[in-house]
C-alpha cells in the first residue's frame, strides 16, 4: 500500500511503514522517519552518539493511517510504545510542518532518551558517493552577528565513503534557553546534482538538535529537540502518558531563493498576529545610540518632539524607567517606576508621548532577578527561580524565575497589568540578555527536561498576556537576535534581529535576515546618528544606509535627532514615509538574493523581496569599489531609484543586469523593478 501526502510518499510493506520521497530526495527503498530511544533497551550500533538506530526504531510496525487534506496521521507500534507522526499541510506553499507524539503502552514507567521529530534517509543520487555533489548552508550567529551563512558540501564537512557506515555527524546542538545563540535552527540541504534544495527549521524556544549522518550506505537528516547526548534531556512516561516532541518543518525548491521562499510563506501561516501590527507601525527606540540603559523624563521630552516628526507611530523607553540604582542590571526584578530618572511618574511621560500623536512603550526583561534585588528576593521562595541540585542558576547578576511556579506569573501577571494601565504602554518589549546554559533540574529528571517545561511554561505565559491585553503591541528580544525560533516566533508578532551597533556592518545581518524571519517580524535598528557624532556631523549617505537597513524588516528607529538640520530631518521623514509604503508588499512576498548571501567585510550587499511582478531591492556599497552589476534572471521591465529620491548614484540596465555607481562609498540606495 502506497500513502501519498503533499510530496511525501509512504510504502506499507512486511507490516511496516517506510518513507520513500520527500520533496526530491527519493529513497525507493524506503527508510524509517522515526528514531525513539529508550533507557535500557537495546541500541544496536556501533556509530557513537549518532541518532540513528535506536531502540524502537527498529521494532516499530505499522499500524494505521488517518488523512485529510492538509493532514496525515501514522500510528507505528513497538513492544512498548505507540508513535504517531502528524504532518500539516499549508495553503500556497509545499512545506510540511511535522512532530512525533510518544505514548507508553508498557505496563510500567518507561525512560524516553532521544525523540526525533523527523528522519529523512536517502539524500543525493549515489549514496555514500554522493559527498561531493551535497552541499550544506548552516546559519551560523553569534551577539551582533546574526544569520551569517556558511556553505559546505559534505565531502568538506567531514562525511565520505570510507566504510559502509561512519561514525562522523555533521551536527549542531543548541544547549540552553538562548534558542539561536551559535546558530539558527535551520539549514538548506543542496543536491547539486539535480539541482534540489531541501531547507528546514526546528521549532523550538530552548535547546535542539539536528545531524546529518550515514546510515546503510546512505545519508539522513534527523531533527529533533534535546536528547540525552545533547542536552541533558530525558523524559519519564508513566503507563498511559505521552509525549510530544518539537515540531520542524521542510520546504522544497529548484533553487536556494525558491526554498527559502516556500519557507517563508510556510512562516507566515504559523507566525504570531497581533491586529494592532499588521500595519507594521515604525517604531522609535531611545536605546541605541541615545539613551542606552539610562533613560530620565527630562531626555524623553527633548527628544520627543523631534521624533514625533519623523512620522513613527510609537515611541518605546528601553532600560532604565525603573529602579533607582545607578547600576541597574543586579537590582532589576520588582519593575516599578524610578522616581529618580521620572520624577513625575512613567505615566507623565506616555501620556505626553500620546499628545505628541505617538504611542509609548516600555521594555522588560520578565524571566530574571538581579542578584541584588532584595525585595524579589525575599517575595519570592526557592520554587521560583531556576536551578540545579538545589543552587539558583545565577549568571551576569541575575537569577531566572520559573514560569511554572504560580507566584512568578502572578507577580509577573501583575506587573505587565502595572506596565499598561498604571504607566500606560502600548508596546511592550520583553527582553533576554544571558542563557541560563543546560537547565533546570527542580521538579524534573533532568536539567534538559527542565528547562524544556520553563521554556514552554514561559510562551504560555506570554500566549496569555498577548490575549489579556490585545491593544498592547509585544516585541520578543534576547540580546538582539538570540531567541530568533519560530516558536517564539509563533507567539510574538516581531522580533529583534541584532543589536549590532555598527551601521555599516548591519547590512551584512539585514542582507540575509529574510532567510531567518519574514519581513512582517524582522525588526532592524536604524540609527542615522551615532553616539561618537554629532547631529551637525551626519551626512545624506550615513542616513540612506541607515533607513535602508531597515526597510528590509520591521524599521526601529533610534538615536540623537535634536540639533539636526531641516535636509537632515527631512531625509528621515522620506524614509519613514517610504517604509510604510512597502508594508502591503511585504505581506506577500518572498525573500530575493541575487547575489546570493553576504558575509561581514563584502565591498557590497543587494538583497530585497519580491512579489508577483515587483521586486523591492536594496543596494549596499559599504566599501571599496562603487560600481556594482545585480543580475536580475527575471527580466526588468521598468526600474527606479525609490529612496532616497534626491541621489547622486547613477544607474543604468538592460533587459537582466542593474548597473549601479554610487559616487560616494559608505552609501545605500533602495530601487524598485518591475519585472
Amino acid at each position: 500500500m502506497e500513502i501519498i501526502f503533499q510530496s511525501l510518499r509512504f510504502l506499507v510493506t512486511d507490516g511496516r511503514v517506510l518513507l520513500t520521497k520527500c520533496g526530491e530526495v527519493e529513497n525507493p527503498a524506503g527508510g524509517r522517519f522515526v528514531e525513539v530511544q529508550i533507557l535500557g533497551e537495546n541500541k544496536d550500533t556501533h556509530l557513537g552518539v549518532k541518532m540513528c538506530r535506536s531502540s524502537e526504531g527498529d521494532r516499530l510496525s505499522y499500524l494505521s493511517h488517518e488523512q485529510t487534506e492538509n493532514t496525515l496521521s501514522i500510528l507505528q507500534r513497538s513492544p512498548l510504545v505507540e508513535v504517531k507522526t502528524v504532518f500539516t499541510a499549508y495553503e500556497n506553499t509545499n512545506a510540511v510542518r511535522v512532530y512525533t507524539e510518544v505514548k507508553n503502552i508498557a505496563e510500567t514507567e518507561i525512560i524516553l532518551e532521544e525523540v526525533s521529530s523527523f528522519m529523512l534517509l536517502g539524500l543525493g543520487q549515489k549514496g555514500l558517493d554522493s559527498a561531493e555533489d551535497l552541499y550544506f548552508t548552516r546559519f551560523v550567529q553569534s551577539h551582533h552577528a546574526e544569520c551569517q551563512p556558511r556553505r559546505a558540501s559534505f565531502s568538506q564537512l567531514g562525511l565520505f565513503r570510507g566504510n559502509l557506515e561512519s561514525q562522523k555527524r555533521i551536527a549542531f546542538a543548541n544547549v540552553g534557553s538562548w534558542s539561536t545563540k551559535e546558530e539558527l535552527p535551520q539549514g538548506i540541504i543542496e543536491d547539486s546534482e539535480i539541482g534540489a534544495f531541501t531547507m528546514f527549521q526546528i521549532e523550538s524556544n530552548a535547546s535542539w538538535y539536528y545531524e546529518i549522518a550515514d546510515y546503510i550506505e546512505k545519508y539522513y537528516l534527523y531533527l529533533g529537540g534535546p536528547n540525552a547526548s545533547f542536552g541533558d534531556w530525558s523524559k519519564g512516561l508513566k503507563a498511559g502518558e505521552s509525549y510530544r516532541s518539537v515540531c520542524v518543518a521542510l520546504a522544497f525548491g529548484n533553487s536556494l531563493e525558491e526554498a527559502v521562499g516556500e519557507m517563508t510563506k510556510y512562516r507566515r501561516h504559523i507566525a504570531g498576529k497581533n491586529e494592532l501590527d499588521k500595519y507594521l507601525p515604525a517604531i522609535f527606540n531611545e536605546y541605541m545610540h541615545l539613551s542606552w540603559d539610562s533613560p530620565t523624563e527630562e531626555n524623553t521630552r527633548k527628544y520627543a518632539p523631534v521624533v514625533a516628526k519623523t512620522g513613527v507611530k510609537y515611541y518605546v523607553i528601553d532600560c532604565g524607567w525603573h529602579n533607582e540604582e545607578p547600576l541597574v542590571y543586579p537590582y532589576v526584578g520588582q519593575w516599578k517606576e524610578s522616581k529618580i530618572r521620572f520624577p513625575s511618574g512613567v505615566r507623565a511621560t506616555t501620556d505626553y508621548l500620546r499628545s505628541l500623536g505617538m504611542k509609548a512603550g516600555l521594555w522588560i526583561e520578565p524571566e530574571i532577578v538581579g542578584i541584588h534585588c532584595q525585595e524579589m528576593l525575599d517575595y519570592y521562595d526557592d520554587s521560583c527561580f531556576l536551578q540545579r541540585k538545589g543552587k539558583r542558576i545565577a549568571v551576569m547578576n541575575r537569577y531566572f524565575l520559573d514560569y511554572r511556579a504560580e507566584k512568578v506569573r502572578a507577580y509577573m501577571s501583575e506587573t505587565i497589568r502595572r506596565m499598561v494601565e498604571d504607566y500606560g504602554a502600548d508596546y511592550i518589549k520583553f527582553d533576554y540578555n544571558q542563557d541560563c546554559g543546560v537547565g533546570s533540574d527542580y521538579l524534573s529528571l533532568c536539567a534538559g527536561e527542565g528547562l524544556e517545561a520553563c521554556a514552554n511554561a514561559f510562551l504560555d505565559w506570554v500566549k496569555e498576556m498577548i490575549a489579556r491585553f490585545p491593544q498592547v503591541i509585544f516585541e520578543g528580544c534576547a540580546s538582539g537576535g538570540m531567541r530568533m525560533d519560530y516558536k517564539s516566533l509563533g507567539v510574538f508578532s516581531l522580533v529583534s534581529t541584532s543589536d549590532q551597533t555598527e551601521y555599516l556592518r548591519y547590512p551584512y545581518v539585514a542582507g540575509n535576515i529574510l532567510a531567518a524571519a519574514i519581513p512582517e517580524q524582522a525588526a532592524v535598528w536604524s540609527y542615522p546618528t551615532g553616539s561618537d557624532i554629532t547631529p551637525e556631523e551626519v551626512s545624506p549617505e550615513r542616513i540612506a544606509v541607515n533607513m535602508i537597513n531597515s526597510f528590509l524588516g520591521r524599521m526601529h528607529l533610534a538615536g540623537n535627532m535634536v540639533g539636526m538640520t531641516n535636509e537632515q530631518l527631512d531625509l528621515i521623514k522620506e524614509g519613514v514615509r517610504y517604509y510604510e509604503t512597502l508594508t502591503e508588499a511585504k505581506k506577500k512576498s518572498v525573500p530575493y538574493f541575487p547575489l546570493g548571501f553576504t558575509g561581514f567585510g563584502e565591498d557590497c550587499v543587494a538583497a530585497g523581496f519580491k512579489t508577483e511582478d515587483k521586486i523591492y531591492l536594496a543596494v549596499w556599497c559599504l566599501q571599496g569599489a562603487k560600481r556594482l552589476s545585480v543580475p536580475i534572471d527575471e527580466g526588468i521591465r521598468d526600474v527606479w531609484l525609490s529612496y532616497p529620491s534626491s541621489s547622486d548614484t547613477t544607474y543604468t540596465c538592460d533587459r537582466k543586469e542593474l548597473c549601479i555607481e554610487f559616487a560616494k562609498d559608505k552609501n545605500a540606495a533602495f530601487f524598485e523593478i518591475d519585472y
